[in-house]
Parts: C-alpha cells; structure tokens; sequence
C-alpha cells in the first residue's frame, strides 16, 4: 500500500528508539484499501509462548495513559453493508489446529501485588462518548453475533456457584426490583435483577 510520506529514521534517534509518522494535522493519506502496516509470521515452537508484539510500560510518575492507544474516526458517510472498528481482535482455530486449555480472542486481565490500590477498578470498561442532544437508540454497550453459520449458544461462561461470588446462589424470596433492557430482533427483553438477595 503506497503512502504521500517518506519515511525515515531522524538523526536525533539513530537507534529508532521511538519513531513517528505523520502527524495529526498532516497525517498519511490513502486512497486505497490495504493494510497500512502489516507483519505476517509463523512459528513452529513446541513450548513456552510466542507474541507477534509484546509492549510494557510502567508507569513510575504521578502521570496516567495507556501502553496501547488505538482511535477509529469516521468523517464521511460510508457505503451499505461497510464495518469499521475501533481494533479487531480474532483467534481462528483452523483445520488440524485444537487447544487444550483456554483459547480467548480477547483476553482483558486486571491484578497486581497492591492490596489496597484505590480508584475505580475493572477488568473492562465499557464506554460511550456520545454528543449531547443526539438519539442513540440503535446503539448498544454490548452487541452479540453469530457471524459465521456455526452458532454459538453460550451467553456466557460463569464460575461455579457461590454465595460471594460473581455467581451467586439463591438466598430467601427475592423479588424484581429493576430490569436491564435488552434487544433481539428487533424486540426488546429485560433481565430481571433485584435489591434483595
């Protein structure tokens, strides 16, 4: 894929610690379909794991970010039946191919030897961004497919019954005291969840 920049190493930073190309006000322009970067790989290791990328950052100041920043920005209207997302993340186990243990295509883990580290704390967070004042009905913070013709029939996979758990067991009579909406086909269901226990 063809790009309008060249492309180079600064004298600054010989060793390519750190590179840059384009910017936000001259960005690199495409005018085809392709992959701007792109790595093809293949390993035939028999034991411990291998990564295509491995990046770490430890933050050691008073300041916050992130080790992976991806952005998607729509700014024209796109053709029928187009997708376009933020990242696109996939495991595909192929013909001859099977696991043994855990195969995740996205795989989000929080943790750390602090015991008290503070703030708001998830596995995943699931946003919105919206502009006030629009209509968002056809949006969603969860949407679930079967996009090729096996079907998946599994909602979720949830660790064994607890009554501490995130999978708790039944205690007393409870009642529903509010519902989540969900939407199917069209047609919108709700989760029955309670206040009491």
């Amino acid at each position: 894929m063809s790009n309008s920049q060249a492309i180079g190493v600064a004298y600054a930073d010989p060793a390519l610690n750190s590179f840059e190309v384009g910017t936000a006000s001259v960005p690199i322009i495409a005018t085809a379909s392709g992959n701007l970067n792109q790595v093809y790989a293949k390993t035939t290791h028999t034991s411990g794991d291998f990564r295509g990328y491995y990046s770490r950052v430890e933050f050691a100041g008073a300041g916050a970010g992130e080790t992976l920043r991806a952005l998607s920005r729509v700014t024209a209207a796109q053709g029928a039946g187009q997708t376009t997302n933020g990242a696109h993340i996939s495991l595909a186990i192929n013909t001859g191919g099977s696991i043994n243990g855990a195969g995740n295509a996205l795989r989000a883990t929080i943790g750390g030897t602090a015991t008290n580290p503070g703030g708001t704390l998830a596995a995943l967070q699931l946003d919105s961004d919206f502009a006030s004042g629009g209509t968002w009905s056809n949006a969603s913070f969860m949407r679930v497919t079967n996009s090729g013709t096996g079907e998946v029939g599994n909602f979720a996979a949830m660790p064994a019954v607890s009554a501490t758990g995130v999978f708790r067991a039944k205690v007393g009579s409870p009642v529903v005291t509010h519902t989540i909406p969900v939407t199917s086909g069209g047609t919108t269901y709700y989760i029955m969840v309670s206040t009491v226990a």
